[in-house]
């Protein structure tokens, strides 16, 4: 089964008048689940510039999917609050930026949005790992941890103040 008569893509091939192995396309066929033709959805960015919008309406159930992916594939290094104080850096790791920093409050969503999609630094890309619209939902919680960072008990509603215990 290893040796069996096969073509490598590019390979040459006496077969085709070409004699390329490798098949153009139909014209005109579009791969299934491959057209992207949302840019924004997929690079994070708009004629070239980091985003300032969401692709899609944020509401609490992609909130609460985008915490959930959080804890998941950045908690362990940026920790549970965005500090960059996760279980690995506390083992030794490098320790990433603060998403408290006010270069960071100030980036647009979408610098997030590719950070997750191609890496910087030493970030890994997560693109293979993290859907897009995941990742989406993980710059809306990111957006979200900065400003609970740097929130007063002024911006918790009335109805909500009376269950902090503060005194």
């Amino acid at each position: 089964m290893h040796d069996q008569p096969k073509y490598q893509p590019l390979e040459r091939s006496t077969f085709f008048l070409d004699q390329q192995a490798s098949r153009s396309p139909v014209a005109g066929t579009v791969p299934r689940g491959q057209l992207r033709d949302d840019a924004l959805l997929y690079t994070g960015k708009v004629d070239g510039q980091d985003a300032l919008l969401f692709p899609f309406r944020i509401d609490e159930t992609v909130m609460a999917r985008g915490q959930e992916r959080f804890n998941i594939y950045c908690s362990p290094c940026h920790g549970r609050t965005g500090l960059g104080d996760g279980m690995v850096v506390r083992r030794g790791y490098r320790r990433p930026p603060s998403f408290a920093e006010e270069r960071l409050r100030q980036a647009a969503i979408g610098h997030f949005f590719d950070v997750m999609t191609n890496g910087f630094g030493a970030m890994p890309d997560y693109a293979a790992q993290i859907k897009p619209a995941d990742r989406w939902a993980i710059a809306a919680y990111v957006r979200a941890l900065q400003l609970s960072a740097h929130a007063t008990l002024t911006d918790v509603p009335p109805a909500e103040r009376e269950r902090l215990d503060v005194r």
